[in-house]
């Protein structure tokens, strides 16, 4: 008789450790998982692109069960559950101890973390929710178009409300070439050539300091050029055209060559 409540026992401890399962079989958590996320808004408000140079993200890691996170500082990480009906819990693990500029997302991050319980995703946006089914961040999926890059580009948009594009370049177009592998770039301000680094992450970049030759040009196209090379945030690629964008506003078009 004991052996069988023994027996009895053991299959019922089964049975609950496998409805613990840490990941669910459901079509969200396969549209959740393995991907990296930007956070883009932080309890209501919306959050910049780049925080102390950096892009806070979240990525759930589908075989270790770990997280990893930034709010533009430090690297956060930890284990993740899911749950039944897109529930989710985060456990905080170590991080690294920088002290930065800005901590404001960082520390809402954290607690982010502590207060998430359900998860949404639909298509490339996902929401962390609290108890109250109220929406505590929202995050976009990071579309790696790294390779969309590659080639030489040519210049048919600039943002400068004080004149047009035909002034700003009446016989030449400024053109940019990516040499991805290299992280370089390289091209024509529509009148001197100019190289230097590009660091992309995702659909997030950024142009180093660039060296130029020097020679005296008529007008101020390159000047406008070099400046609004400088503000761009991210970009996107669709079909032969590259847009670069300064926050949510885009500051130059190109066309594949």
């Amino acid at each position: 008789m004991k052996k069988i409540n023994f027996i009895f026992v053991g299959l019922m401890v089964m049975l609950m450790a496998s409805c613990a399962v840490r990941k669910p079989s459901n079509s969200s958590m396969a549209d959740l998982v393995g991907k990296k996320w930007q956070l883009v808004e932080l309890n209501g408000k919306p959050v910049a692109a780049k925080v102390n140079g950096k892009m806070p993200f979240l990525k759930l890691e589908e075989k270790s069960g770990r997280y990893g996170a930034s709010g533009g500082c430090n690297g956060i990480g930890g284990e993740y559950t899911l749950e039944k009906n897109n529930g989710i819990k985060f456990s905080r693990g170590i991080s690294t101890m920088m002290a930065c500029m800005d901590m404001s997302i960082e520390y809402g991050l954290r607690t982010l973390f502590d207060e998430a319980v359900t998860y949404d995703v639909n298509g490339s946006e996902m929401v962390l929710k609290g108890k109250n089914n109220d929406i505590l961040a929202k995050f976009a999926m990071v579309v790696d178009q790294t390779d969309k890059l590659v080639g030489t580009w040519e210049l048919d948009y600039i943002l400068e409300p004080e004149t047009t594009f035909d002034v700003l370049y009446p016989e030449r177009k400024p053109t940019i070439t990516f040499d991805v592998a290299e992280k370089k770039v390289n091209g024509n301000s529509s009148c001197n050539s100019f190289s230097g680094s590009v660091n992309i992450d995702g659909h997030t970049i950024s142009f180093g300091p660039m060296a130029s030759t020097k020679m005296a040009c008529p007008g101020n196209g390159e000047q406008v050029f070099l400046k609004n090379l400088e503000r761009v945030t991210s970009f996107d690629v669709q079909d032969s055209t590259l847009t670069m964008i300064m926050d949510d506003m885009v500051v130059m078009r190109w066309q594949k060559k």
